[in-house]
């Protein structure tokens, strides 16, 4: 990549030409973005994640685009028609859309219209035509009768299709047609005819139109959705016949027969090729937004769910609650270890709820618990005030614990691995206590599509939700850090530079020589060579070791500044660590070098002050109302405590304890206008809402924040 494609991309992103070169020198030296934006600030000049992801991106995207240049080139060439003019202004594009238009007439073709005109012999008569010099062109037309053109009309209806298919690969016509596309396109959706009864979820879609520009990404979604299940037919296009006159204005130059035919060419031209070309590309581009947006907002929360706070490490009840087949109740120690597992039936039709009361406060007494995590799922709410009723020999706090994905992960194949001899419910239930204890930990383990917080997740790109969501975890993953000896092979594997054979290489020596004492250790490790030890060591954390840099963010490339600064205040770094004093006294410029910069040296500041702290919040207790356990218990006006559960473009969907999410739409979250939910809640927020509207039929449940004391 030269000079010319760094300076692309820093003038498209707004960032300096040697931050965007360092920063590509990096990605090609196989650096990922998590370290190049915490170890390499001095380089980078302190990009964030964001930007260096960026980077990433438009790179990624110069050299497909450097590729498609080199294979049209190539076929043109191939053709013979490669002038040095041609060649200049492919190579000088860097725009996808208008090379496609540079070479659309060069691009080969199955037999079409104008195809077999020309096999008829036509295209001369297409050029006089064209030329709009002659006043009678249907007597110069008699000249191409043959015995595959029987009359002038034939010879000029395809002489109008080679002329056609000129307009269609004319940049200037496309350009037209583009313009009246992004400045009016309408679009539409209709129910088609018969299936209005199948089709009944998509009835706000059965006769819709609004401008494409205004179309918010929900919606767009929705209507394809409807199209691609054969209950809607949904098209783009400009309101107005504008396209078509301005072409005309720029390709008629004349009053005469010709003109009338060439009239004719470019209706033709507009309504068979230019039009369902234009409208794939749009149809296409807004789908392509429509995706990057519910992408986005998926990440978003993902991100939010992934950093939940933690309760950290203490001996859990698990219950994995229900009715008729009963409550899966599990405990585990403080590692998130399966201790002991059984069945309790405190619930209807059974309702053995005084045998069930006596077998958790044994279980909680025998092993220990310290806190007590039940699912939201069925019977949830029924057995948190089931739990909460019973009398216990310590202090314990109730949480209830989101399930989403938890039924994925008991099914697995990674669960099956952990606990073999266990069905689907117990593992259901240990999944439910370790994500009380660590959620990221839990949820690495799980697909993060199966998560369901976002919308639309099925409709979009596959590929590019895969991509956005595996960031998404590889950056909360590397933000939090691990600790090596505690690790599964599920969460080593999205740490910097690692992957999964190195992950599970790193878990197999753990077994076998017992926990790391040291992270130079790590080089030890099968396959764990300079590269990856440099690019993941930052990230794993040694408690208890010998060094007590290796339990922090230092990276042990920059352990020798701290050595320096130890030795110069005549300390060791264990006490440098635990004083405050003594951090006060660093001059920190007075170590500034050609290996470290300030940027670094603040770093090492901030984790010498909080070595390893955990950047997630404090878990909180939260409780629903009481009284309050299905939708028909709900009344209009009342303010109840909720939990946000999913973030949409549209609105927030909180839970208030009813098995029912209710839905807090965008225009009910303020008193004044709100383009994005997020703006306002966050994911597993603890909020107040009031109930403005019931629909007890469809159990439909409307919200409000507004006016609502938080």
């Amino acid at each position: 990549m030269d000079q010319k494609h760094i300076r692309l991309i820093s003038q498209l992103l707004g960032i300096q030409e040697t931050q965007v070169n360092n920063t590509v020198s990096l990605l090609n030296e196989g650096a990922t973005i998590p370290f190049i934006s915490r170890y390499r600030k001095e380089r980078t000049g302190s990009l964030d994640e964001v930007q260096v992801e960026a980077i990433k991106d438009e790179k990624e995207k110069l050299e497909e685009l450097l590729k498609r240049r080199e294979t049209i080139l190539k076929t043109i060439l191939e053709q013979n028609l490669l002038t040095p003019e041609l060649k200049k202004r492919i190579e000088d594009c860097f725009d996808p859309t208008e090379l496609e238009d540079i070479y659309l007439p060069y691009k080969p073709k199955r037999r079409t219209r104008a195809s077999i005109a020309r096999e008829k012999g036509l295209e001369p008569l297409a050029n006089l035509i064209m030329k709009q010099n002659d006043r009678d062109i249907e007597q110069r037309a008699v000249s191409f009768l043959n015995d595959m053109v029987g009359s002038v009309e034939d010879a000029l209806s395809g002489a109008r299709d080679i002329i056609a298919e000129w307009i269609n690969e004319n940049e200037k016509a496309r350009a037209i047609v583009r313009r009246a596309f992004d400045s009016a396109a309408i679009i539409t959706s209709k129910v088609i005819k018969g299936k209005e009864e199948e089709g009944a979820k998509f009835h706000d879609y059965f006769d819709w139109n609004e401008p494409l520009k205004k179309c918010p990404s929900h919606r767009l979604m929705a209507m394809r959705r409807g199209e691609n299940e054969g209950f809607l037919r949904v098209s783009v296009t400009p309101e107005s016949q504008e396209p078509i006159m301005r072409m005309k204005r720029f390709f008629i130059q004349s009053n005469n027969s010709c003109a009338d035919q060439l009239e004719m060419a470019i209706e033709d031209a507009y309504k068979r090729l230019l039009e369902p070309s234009i409208e794939t590309e749009f149809a296409n581009s807004s789908k392509e937004k429509a995706d990057e947006e519910a992408i986005r907002v998926f990440a978003d929360n993902l991100r939010q769910l992934l950093l939940a706070a933690p309760l950290g490490q203490y001996r859990v009840l698990a219950i994995d609650p229900g009715y008729r087949s009963g409550c899966k109740v599990v405990c585990l120690d403080a590692q998130g270890n399966l201790l002991h597992n059984e069945t309790i039936y405190p619930h209807k039709p059974q309702e053995e709820s005084k045998q069930a009361a006596r077998k958790i406060s044994s279980l909680v007494s025998s092993y220990q618990i310290e806190a007590i995590a039940i699912g939201n799922g069925t019977a949830s709410r029924e057995t948190e005030a089931f739990i909460k009723k019973l009398h216990y020999d310590r202090e314990l706090k109730v949480y209830v614990v989101s399930e989403d994905g938890a039924s994925i992960y008991s099914a697995s194949k990674i669960a099956r691995d952990e606990f073999p001899q266990y069905d689907v419910t117990v593992r259901g239930a240990v999944s439910i206590g370790r994500r009380l204890m660590d959620p990221l930990a839990e949820l690495v383990k799980i697909d993060p599509k199966s998560i369901g917080v976002g919308q639309y997740q099925h409709d979009v790109d596959q590929k590019k939700l895969k991509n956005s969501l595996d960031k998404v975890v590889e950056s909360s993953v590397n933000l939090v850090g691990v600790n090596v000896n505690t690790a599964s092979q599920h969460l080593l594997t999205y740490i910097s530079g690692l992957g999964p054979l190195l992950a599970q290489n790193i878990v197999d020596f753990r077994k076998e020589n017992g926990p790391f004492t040291s992270r130079n250790e790590l080089q030890k490790v099968a396959r764990m060579g300079a590269k990856a030890y440099e690019q993941s060591a930052g990230f794993l954390r040694i408690n208890q070791a010998e060094n007590p840099l290796d339990n922090s963010a230092v990276h042990p490339e920059s352990y020798f500044v701290v050595e320096k600064i130890s030795k110069d205040l005549k300390c060791s770094i264990q006490e440098l660590i635990s004083n405050e004093e003594l951090q006060k006294q660093i001059i920190w410029a007075k170590y500034v070098s050609d290996q470290i910069g300030l940027p670094t040296l603040e770093d090492i500041r901030k984790e010498l002050a909080k070595p390893g702290r955990d950047p997630r919040s404090a878990i909180k207790v939260f409780e629903f109302a009481p009284n309050i356990f299905k939708v028909e218990d709900l009344e209009v006006g009342m303010v109840l405590p909720g939990i946000v559960t999913n973030i949409t473009k549209f609105g927030a969907f909180v839970d208030v304890g009813v098995k029912q999410d209710g839905l807090v739409h965008v225009s009910q979250m303020a008193d004044r206008f709100i383009s994005d939910p997020s703006e306002i809640v966050k994911l597993h927020q603890h909020v107040h809402v009031k109930v403005i509207e019931l629909d007890l039929q469809r159990k439909r449940i409307q919200l409000s924040l507004k006016q609502v004391t938080q």
